[in-house]
Parts: C-alpha cells; sequence; structure tokens
C-alpha cells in the first residue's frame, strides 16, 4: 500500500468518527431509552453453484437508530468462492453510516475492509495471492419500510487492484 492511500485511509477513518461521536450527542426524545431499543439488525447471504463454480456469502450487520434520520453501525463479511480454476476466500468488516432526509430516500456512506486470500490454479502450479482490499462506498436508494434498493459507489476503486470488478454496485438493504 502507498503513502497516498494511507494518508486517504487515515482521513476517512478520521472523518468517519468525528461525524459518528458528533451524532451520538444529537440524540431527540423518540431515540432516549434503552439502547438495544434502537438497535436494528440486517445483512446479507447468498449462494451461487452451477457448471463448475460455487459462492457463498454471509455479512450479518446492525445498525444504531440516533434518530429518525441518521443510523450507524458495523457488519462482518465473509465470502467463498470456488471453481476449477481458482478458490478465495475474503473476510473482514465495514461501518456503515445512513442518512434518510426523507422517509423513501436513504444516502450511505461504507468503509469496508477485506482480507483477501486467493489461489489461482494452473499448469505450471499453483499461485497464491493474499492481500488487504479497502473500499469506500457512497450512495443512494428508495427506501420502503424496512428494505433498501439502490446504487453505490466505490471512491477507492482502481482497476485491476479490487475485488470488485467495478465501481459501481447495486444493493439491497433490510433491517429489522
Amino acid at each position: 500500500m502507498d503513502q497516498k492511500s494511507t494518508v486517504l485511509h487515515k482521513k476517512i477513518f478520521i472523518i468517519i468518527t468525528l461525524i459518528t461521536t458528533t451524532l451520538s450527542f444529537s440524540q431527540n426524545e423518540n431515540s432516549q431509552g434503552r439502547f438495544i431499543d434502537n438497535v436494528s439488525f440486517g445483512g446479507g447471504f447468498g449462494l451461487n453453484f452451477g457448471n463448475g463454480i460455487f459462492s457463498a456469502s454471509v455479512s450479518p450487520s446492525a445498525i444504531y437508530n440516533f434518530n429518525d434520520y441518521v443510523s450507524a453501525g458495523p457488519s462482518l463479511i465473509y465470502s467463498y468462492q470456488s471453481s476449477d480454476f481458482f478458490k478465495t476466500s475474503l473476510y473482514g468488516g465495514s461501518i456503515i453510516g445512513l442518512f434518510n432526509p426523507i422517509p423513501q430516500i436513504q444516502l450511505s456512506t461504507e468503509l469496508e475492509q477485506l482480507r483477501v486470500n486467493q489461489t489461482i490454479k494452473s499448469a505450471g502450479g499453483d499461485f497464491d495471492e493474499d492481500f488487504w482490499n479497502t473500499a469506500f462506498f457512497v450512495g443512494a436508494g428508495y427506501r420502503a419500510n424496512n428494505i433498501t434498493i439502490g446504487l453505490r459507489y466505490n471512491l477507492l476503486f482502481k482497476d485491476n487492484e479490487s475485488v470488485y470488478t467495478d465501481a459501481w454496485a447495486p444493493f439491497i438493504r433490510v433491517y429489522f
């Protein structure tokens, strides 16, 4: 990781920490009470198989609803993919911040850090590649009750240097 990336990661971490700290003091009367009453749980699960390919992922998440407009919280991530040519395991976590200016619109920021362990099989032997992948997503979506469907963009995306094939990624979020 070069020095510019390290400085950028530190700046992003400081900004998220400041926003989270500031928001924790901006609770209104609707968010007072027991801590757990303001926590929503959700996440994602994926399963894909066929024609020599298998993929599974799980990403449980929890957010704290500071008020009707702002939520934030952590997520754990694990994903496994395999085929006749490769095996990949990704694990890590993220911190997400959600802002709902009106009930139907949700804006988001998410800092994600993944450890990638990959084995690529070839006739000349197996090639192992282990690295960290950092992504910083900004997104927007349409929200109906506890479901949000939208699109997010990875501000740190670089061609051929990411586990993602594109900077743009659709999402579906569900929190209960």
